[in-house]
């Protein structure tokens, strides 16, 4: 950490009414009825039958609900962070790639697949980040900062991703950052404050942070987490850098998907509190089935949960909307060739990097 960095300023771009218009989006999305056990194995067994039928695989994030990660695996295809779900896509020989996550996953994957028939399980299922982004202001902003380089986290529009010099994800940020920062690039940041935040106090850079936030992080609250603390005191706490920074300054381990997912794994810790969405349990127990998990604990939504720790977006993909769109087809996700174009280049600029510094992005990780 720099012994003085340079405080990061937030955008007034996106304001607090607009925020709060976005978490009331993600409170009204409706919660999807659950399925029992003997409708889910036909249900999963007919899935698979017509993704072969189709030349289709499924890729699927680690916040999706546990039915869809399983399946992935199951029927071939894959689970994991948004850029890794694309790359796998791009590997993978069949023609239509099948997104169970939120609208920019799909998009990332169209960006690098553009040659492929990309469908996602959900077409309405988006990100706040990404909401809190809007093109038109962005590039204004932007504009107006002509000296800085723009570096924008993978939650983003197609659009944005195009304006950008670099996209990022939270396994790799950092390095991006310290190697502008080392070069004396000064940075707009978008979208996520709290990330942001966080690689400002890490690298020293001269940062403008955009003020978005994950509607999922956001809430995380220091003092019911330290209770929990107190409860488990021998429980590691797991933090995603996407959290505000009294969460992380709480943390034992904070870091992508993919590093909370290892220090499960290989920490010799037997109870873990883990600040990210829940989805996340089942790629956890998966690698750690003995060990316990604990959601750390959020504000509430009127005070009618003691964990609001899962995104609406995410929730809403479900098997049976899977079987709906490979039984009467989807809506593709198209986007101009221009904005592949321009948005190809800030992504290839960053697995070029990470290839130079041999950073294993499967390993690293992101959203």
């Amino acid at each position: 950490m720099s012994d003085n960095p340079t405080p990061g300023r937030i955008s007034t771009t996106i304001s607090e009414e607009e925020l709060h218009r976005i978490e009331e989006m993600a409170a009204g999305v409706p919660h999807p009825l659950p399925i029992s056990d003997d409708e889910k194995a036909p249900l999963m067994k007919e899935i698979g039958r017509l993704l072969v039928q189709q030349d289709a695989v499924l890729v699927a994030h680690y916040y999706v609900d546990d039915d869809l990660q399983e399946l992935a695996l199951k029927t071939g295809g894959h689970v994991a962070d948004s850029l890794e779900m694309a790359r796998f896509g791009h590997d993978h020989p069949a023609q239509t790639l099948i997104v169970a996550g939120v609208r920019f996953m799909g998009e990332t994957a169209k960006i690098l697949n553009p040659e492929k028939r990309v469908l996602m399980v959900e077409n309405d299922a988006t990100c706040s980040l990404d909401l809190s982004c809007p093109i038109d202001r962005f590039s204004q902003y932007c504009d107006a900062h002509p000296d800085r380089k723009v570096v924008v986290y993978a939650n983003t529009s197609a659009e944005v991703k195009a304006r950008s010099d670099w996209v990022v994800t939270s396994g790799i940020a950092l390095d991006i950052v310290r190697h502008l920062h080392n070069q004396g690039e000064k940075i707009i940041w978008a979208p996520d404050r709290h990330l942001g935040d966080y690689i400002q106090h890490q690298t020293g850079a001269d940062m403008l942070l955009w003020g978005g936030v994950c509607v999922v992080h956001d809430e995380y609250r220091s003092k019911e987490l330290q209770q929990m603390m107190k409860q488990y005191p021998a429980a590691m706490v797991l933090v995603h850098p996407e959290s505000p920074r009294s969460i992380i300054q709480l943390a034992d381990v904070v870091g992508s998907t993919t590093t909370l997912i290892n220090a499960v794994q290989q920490s010799e810790a037997k109870r873990f509190i883990v600040a990210t969405d829940r989805g996340i349990f089942y790629k956890m127990h998966a690698v750690a089935g003995e060990k316990e998990l604990f959601e750390a604990p959020t504000s509430g939504k009127g005070a009618s949960c003691v964990s609001c720790g899962h995104c609406p977006w995410m929730a809403i993909n479900t098997l049976q909307k899977l079987r709906d769109i490979l039984v009467n087809g989807g809506k593709t996700i198209e986007i101009d060739n221009k904005i592949i174009e321009k948005a190809v280049v800030p992504i290839r600029r960053m697995l070029d990097f990470a290839q130079q510094r041999e950073v294993d992005m499967k390993v690293r990780g992101d959203a």
